[in-house]
């Protein structure tokens, strides 16, 4: 079930997201011209989308002269783990075995892919039979 008051982010605000985890704190003007989109929305465009993500807790925001600078709430990697544990409780009833198979069976994963993995679990399974915790 989804905690109440979590959204996810919708296409044009992951994409405000994006800007701000790469290059940081920045104005309206700045994420502007941080968007990948030509042409680019207009600067009232990305204003009104930068309070929605304040309102939602996605973005801080403080005044530096005439002009809001806005920064991420919450670390990018954050925001990534909250969407694929929604995306697995929704699409998946919980279960991270049923997504890894799902993109196994369906050909998502290239095979170095599945090798990365295959290396991650041996090296994961060696440090838990010499009673490492892997950190």
């Amino acid at each position: 079930m989804k905690k109440p008051g979590v959204r996810q982010l919708t296409p044009v605000e992951l994409e405000i997201m994006k800007v701000l985890w790469r290059i940081g704190p920045a104005t309206v003007q700045a994420v502007r011209a941080g968007l990948p989109s030509e042409p680019l929305p207009a600067y009232t465009t990305v204003q009104t989308m930068l309070n929605i993500l304040f309102r939602k807790g996605r973005v801080k925001r403080v005044l530096k002269g005439i002009a809001y600078e806005y920064s991420a709430a919450a670390p990018r990697r954050v925001t990534v783990r909250h969407a694929v544990r929604d995306l697995v409780d929704r699409l998946f009833g919980g279960s991270t075995e049923d997504l890894v198979m799902n993109l196994i069976e369906s050909r998502q994963l290239k095979p170095e892919e599945l090798a990365r993995i295959a290396q991650i679990l041996r090296e994961s399974r060696k440090v838990k039979e010499q009673g490492g915790d892997g950190t």
